[in-house]
């Protein structure tokens, strides 16, 4: 008996008559350093077998429907797989929310991810990304402490009760690492980084980036005043910014009335600055559920052209379940280079202590750790203070370069200018 049939055998025992069921086999291949020299590696085969039960009732003329997720393994495909089932079918009747159908059923053959990182095997994949990252570890007065480097490969089923019955493989590289400068000050950053392709030119230079920012950290000032600034943002930061419209738009975000966004509204407002352009990104040609995923513009001309997100708060909508998504890319082409952005007074704020965008007010900030101050005595490295600054008041005039970036849930303009940010300085003298 295949391991389908054993837990759709095990459900039955269990009395549960809604379910799905994700099976995931992951292969891992994985690479520990100190500094550069390889300390350990590791491989790991893992299958996990998750199924989420559902639990449907009737309450004071009310239609009521919940769910559980029950994560097994080889071990539970007997008698303790039933009594997980059966508990968590149990559970599932404290926590019932309004009925919702399930997502419409597809059948769908294995459909194969064809790209240049899942022709190679994971071990491939990892040797192949450490020395990318090794390569960039050249810059004068700062090194790469200790890395990590997770080259993973997987396949996927979900069947599930409705008729359901979809496969696709996925590879993927990801992993972290740690920068440091001893002088004049020591001083460490840490950079999470995920690939879903290889980006051998893309991947050295961030890296690079991060070891010059790190350098930079160390000999920075705390000379910065408050005030209101013309500010930079760049990399990851313009994609914690943007993704405030993602969140917005999304149907757990619609449905509680945390967000009033409808398709059609100009989600920008009037502006003298670049018309918004967004793509949300399939990262798979399924979601978890079993939902078909293909990119879909979100954003048009600063115009809200979708809502998405998963089943549940699709259906109490009315619109079309689109599945979770977790990347996006900016489309717009930007109105300058970022070596054009920086030749007026500016604040270039590169690295925060924890840099976050409020989907709910759409104000964004955190604790600068490394900025370059622009201004008539030229670019002073300088750290301290901090960004308080509302995405509904600088959406109005918002510039673009024209260089790109990539990363794990983004693509797009490398840089953003905002007009009048206000900076808590450091130095208040």
């Amino acid at each position: 008996m295949n391991r389908i049939d054993r837990i759709k055998e095990l459900i039955m025992f269990a009395m549960v008559k809604e379910y799905r069921i994700h099976i995931e086999e992951e292969r891992t291949a994985e690479l520990f350093f100190v500094r550069d020299r390889l300390d350990m590696r590791r491989i790991k085969d893992v299958t996990r077998y998750r199924v989420t039960v559902f639990r449907t009732e009737e309450r004071d003329g009310q239609k009521l429907k919940a769910s559980a997720e029950v994560i097994l393994n080889e071990s539970m495909l007997g008698g303790d797989g039933v009594k997980a089932l059966r508990d968590a079918y149990y559970a599932a009747q404290f926590a019932m929310n309004p009925y919702y159908e399930a997502a419409d059923p597809v059948q769908s053959e294995l459909v194969l991810k064809a790209t240049r990182l899942a022709a190679l095997t994971p071990e491939e994949a990892a040797v192949m990304t450490a020395k990318q990252l090794f390569s960039a570890n050249d810059v004068e007065g700062a090194f790469i402490n200790s890395a990590e480097v997770f080259a993973v490969q997987t396949e996927n089923r979900i069947v599930t009760s409705s008729g359901t019955d979809v496969s696709w493989t996925d590879a993927k590289i990801k992993g972290e690492y740690v920068v440091q400068a001893k002088e004049p000050e020591d001083v460490e950053m840490y950079k999470h980084f995920g690939m879903s392709e290889l980006d051998e030119a893309g991947f050295t230079a961030s890296v690079r980036e991060a070891l010059t920012f790190v350098r930079d950290r160390a000999h920075a000032e705390r000379i910065l005043r408050s005030g209101s600034y013309d500010l930079i943002l760049s990399g990851e930061n313009v994609a914690e910014v943007l993704n405030y419209f993602a969140a917005r738009s999304a149907a757990a975000m619609i449905y509680p009335h945390y967000s009033t966004w409808q398709v059609g509204d100009d989600v920008q407002g009037e502006t003298a600055g670049e018309r918004l352009s967004l793509t949300l990104l399939a990262d798979a040609p399924f979601s978890n559920e079993g939902v078909p995923m293909t990119d879909r513009a979100l954003i048009e001309d600063g115009k809200l052209k979708l809502i998405h997100g998963a089943t549940r708060f699709c259906r109490y909508l009315g619109v079309e379940p689109t599945g979770d998504y977790k990347r996006f890319a900016c489309g717009n082409e930007g109105s300058m280079s970022f070596e054009e952005m920086k030749k007026t007074p500016c604040l270039w704020a590169v690295t925060f202590s924890d840099f976050q965008m409020d989907p709910f007010s759409g104000h964004f900030g955190g604790e600068i750790r490394l900025a370059y101050l622009i201004d008539e005595n030229g670019v002073t490295p300088v750290t301290g203070g901090s960004v308080n600054g509302s995405l509904l008041e600088a959406e109005k005039d918002i510039a673009f370069s024209t260089d790109r970036f990539t990363s794990e849930n983004y693509s797009g303009p490398y840089a953003m200018k905002l007009r009048g940010i206000a900076i808590a300085g450091s130095n208040e003298e």
